[in-house]
């Protein structure tokens, strides 16, 4: 019985050990969390994020490659993204033709590093001018209050009264639009939603015993929105800003297949794949890829914004 008794003593001197180990582990690692600063430990959890990190490495590698375009096919793939081929026409993919080309003989990769150029800056400028407006708005109603904010808030409620698509097709049929007016055009009616959010935000925000401690003391209201309340208002942005890209690349792939957007021979990736539906049988290859950039470049965007918005919240941080 001695040797049982011996050896049961063992194991839990061993467990009891290992659990201190790990205790002691713990409480080193919760004071080095508390010796960093906000910015400190959302970069911590990002570099620790692998799915995010993935995410962020392929979207990357689509951008470098898509900005990269013109030098790409001129020194690599030695074609034109617009020059026709009529006897090459729904080629395969070959060694010559890495994607295969389409129905009038034009080389598919060279096609889609360019319409990624189009479609990436589509969603990265009109983000950026939603955001921008957005804020601005949100910031202004949600501070200021009174009819400051019944003035902005009527404003909004007007836009977003505008159906979005008879807009667009009005915009369309009397403009013509090239693709970076195109984009302007999304973004102003889009910008909303965002400014709704920003609102809220600031006015849960400006209660706050520092910023009305800045105002008791008479600093000025400028200072107080860009010192004080807009960083506060900065991990919702950057949020929002992510997945507002992927839905502005989305946005310009249904406008495709209304025919309301970028128009040929101008490549996006959006208007290949609306073109290359009708000719499926014949070139499978041609709605397969755009489609497949579409969706792994707004599954990045989702994925990116989803990692973001767990390191910038520090409710959701330890789960």
């Amino acid at each position: 019985m001695a040797q049982p008794l011996a050896n049961t003593e063992a194991a839990s001197d061993r467990d009891r050990s290992a659990r201190d180990r790990a205790r002691a582990m713990q409480e080193k690692l919760d004071i080095e969390h508390k010796e960093l600063g906000y910015w400190d430990m959302v970069w911590h959890h990002l570099r620790h994020d692998k799915l995010t990190i993935s995410a962020f490495t392929v979207l990357t590698i689509l951008a470098v490659l898509s900005f990269g375009s013109p030098l790409i096919a001129r020194y690599v793939l030695r074609t034109d993204p617009n020059r026709i081929d009529l006897f090459e026409t729904y080629q395969a993919p070959s060694r010559k033709h890495w994607l295969g080309t389409d129905e009038v003989g034009r080389d598919q990769l060279a096609r889609l590093l360019y319409g990624g150029r189009i479609s990436l800056t589509i969603g990265l400028s009109g983000a950026f001018l939603t955001m921008t407006i957005g804020v601005l708005f949100g910031a202004l109603a949600g501070f200021l209050g009174s009819w400051v904010d019944d003035a902005i808030m009527w404003f909004i409620n007007t836009m977003s009264s505008i159906p979005f698509l008879l807009f667009l097709l009005i915009v369309t049929l009397l403009f013509k639009p090239k693709w970076y007016v195109l984009s302007v055009f999304i973004a102003l009616n889009g910008w909303m939603g965002t400014s709704r959010m920003v609102r809220g935000e600031v006015f849960s925000v400006k209660e706050r015993d520092y910023v009305l401690a800045a105002r008791a003391l008479g600093v000025p209201t400028g200072k107080i929105i860009f010192r004080h309340v807009l960083p506060n208002v900065i991990p919702i942005v950057i949020i929002m800003t992510m997945t507002s890209i992927g839905g502005l690349i989305l946005i310009e792939t249904a406008l495709s297949f209304l025919g309301l957007g970028v128009q040929p021979p101008t490549a996006t990736w959006g208007n290949m794949l609306t073109k290359a539906q009708s000719n499926f049988t014949l070139g499978p290859h041609l709605v397969i890829f755009p489609g497949l950039l579409i969706t792994t470049t707004v599954l990045c965007l989702y994925l990116i914004g989803d990692g973001m918005r767990d390191a910038l919240d520090p409710m959701m941080r330890g789960r």
